[in-house]
């Protein structure tokens, strides 16, 4: 009796596991996905084709995010000429353009940052209710539409440090860059970490 509720609990416990991991599979072709700019056009993600695009999304009332936005405000000053575009995304309840223009002001950066719902951000993560706080989560698409990285449900710490975030994104550059700029297939392995 005691073997088949040991066999039970480990098999719920590894459906627990891979659940977890299974929200954010990557690489994987990008879902299609819109946010609304503060003006309230709607900008399909599909439109940045051809850059490599690094994506938060964000709360307006969350440090963390804050901290994360400047940082990749940096990677676009740094990369942006080379093909990159960082874009922010906030989802806080009752978010508006006013407040995205006031969140843009207050951190000095010049990316593009719009605004959608909570619903909408699920649906492209793949999330869960109980993750909705879990912010900021980051995405990393190359040049081609496919997801090359993406925070996981708890927050991939890798991807919010900066070192790590620049190579990963160079390498990609250097990817997808036109063949006389560099060999093709002779840049560094861009598999994203999955450990914290």
């Amino acid at each position: 009796m005691r073997m088949p509720r040991l066999a039970l609990s480990v098999a719920f416990l590894t459906l627990g596991v891979s659940t977890l991991f299974a929200t954010t599979p990557a690489p994987r072709k990008s879902p299609e996905f819109s946010f609304s700019e503060p003006s309230g056009k709607q900008t399909p993600l599909s439109s940045f084709k051809g850059k490599v695009v690094v994506l938060e999304f964000l709360l307006t009332n969350c440090p963390h995010c804050m901290r994360v936005a400047k940082m990749i405000a940096r990677l676009q000053g740094e990369f942006g000429p080379r093909g990159l575009e960082t874009i922010g995304v906030a989802f806080d309840n009752n978010i508006s353009g006013k407040m995205v223009i006031r969140f843009s002001q207050q951190l000095g950066v010049t990316y593009p940052i719009g605004y959608c719902t909570s619903a909408e951000v699920d649906s492209y993560l793949g999330r869960v209710q109980t993750e909705r706080l879990m912010v900021p989560q980051i995405v990393v698409i190359d040049r081609a539409g496919v997801i090359r990285a993406q925070s996981r449900p708890v927050r991939e710490i890798n991807l919010e440090d900066e070192n790590y975030l620049s190579h990963l994104i160079d390498a990609l550059l250097k990817e997808g860059a036109p063949a006389a700029s560099t060999k093709k297939g002779k840049g560094p392995s861009v598999q994203a970490s999955t450990s914290n």
